[in-house]
């Protein structure tokens, strides 16, 4: 199956999705999951319209501790079953806008690179087979976190609060189909500097088993998306980073880091 990358985009007021072919972006009307999706005739190149995240999940499902290299390094045994949390849906954001730091919040900001699984199928306590049939592609993931606040009260871990804040859950720019994934290695940089390597073979759970896992759990319906963990590098942001999340055949998940000086002035 060829490679192909979807992608939400907005133009002339207006939001569209389609076929991002080289620098082209073909629109199709319909929807991206069920099938129904055509093209319109419509192209336009892609530096004349401003990318959105490539679906709207009605939840994003982070994993802790799936790679085996993070495990060694942090001494922790590998888990048989997804650990995860939550990213609230208003944490989304997408390539290009700018990671802004909390008002309420003056602690050290962290990046995560990562793979993300989109699924394409109301998917509940599935077997292997009906898990596959039920991803229908991959994207980059910056899984932003506020460090200082995960165990800021030694009486309950805040997972979720310190990774859902506005502009926290960044994934695109696309979403790419008909790919090999476990040949895929997800790359993040900082200020151009390579921080994180991390081949998906690395991962403990393989993307298939997450899903399979999770929907014994809950219902993961079209368009959510589940971000498989990090691995080793992960590191802290400065007022001005640019953080890129790289995934050769998906696309470079490109942000800036504002701090609040910046913010304060933009005001």
């Amino acid at each position: 199956m060829a490679v192909e990358r979807w992608v939400r985009f907005a133009r002339s007021g207006e939001d569209g999705f389609g076929k991002l072919e080289g620098e082209t972006i073909v629109a199709f009307s319909g929807d991206m999951f069920d099938g129904s999706a055509r093209p319109t005739g419509d192209t336009f190149a892609a530096a004349d319209v401003r990318l959105l995240t490539p679906c709207v999940p009605t939840k994003m499902i982070g994993l802790w501790n799936n790679f085996g290299a993070l495990a060694t390094k942090l001494g922790l045994a590998r888990p048989t079953h997804p650990l995860y949390f939550f990213k609230a849906p208003s944490s989304f954001l997408a390539v290009g806008e700018p990671i802004r730091t909390p008002a309420s919040y003056a602690g050290r900001v962290a990046f995560e690179g990562e793979l993300g699984i989109v699924i394409g199928k109301r998917c509940s306590n599935a077997n292997a087979a009906d898990a596959a049939a039920a991803i229908f592609g991959y994207t980059c993931v910056n899984d932003v976190t506020a460090i200082d606040l995960l165990d800021a009260d030694p009486s309950f871990a805040q997972w979720s609060r310190s990774k859902s804040f506005d502009g926290f859950g960044v994934f695109g720019p696309a979403i790419a189909t008909g790919l090999d994934v476990g040949s895929l290695v997800i790359r993040t940089m900082l200020d151009g500097t390579e921080r994180q390597n991390m081949p998906v073979s690395d991962m403990t759970i393989a993307p298939v088993d997450i899903v399979r896992s999770i929907s014994a759990d809950m219902t993961l319906v079209p368009g959510d998306v589940i971000a498989c963990g990090t691995s080793v590098g992960v590191g802290k942001m400065k007022p001005g980073s640019t953080v890129e999340v790289c995934v050769d055949e998906i696309g470079t998940l490109r942000n800036q880091f504002l701090g609040a000086d910046t913010l304060a002035a933009l005001a």
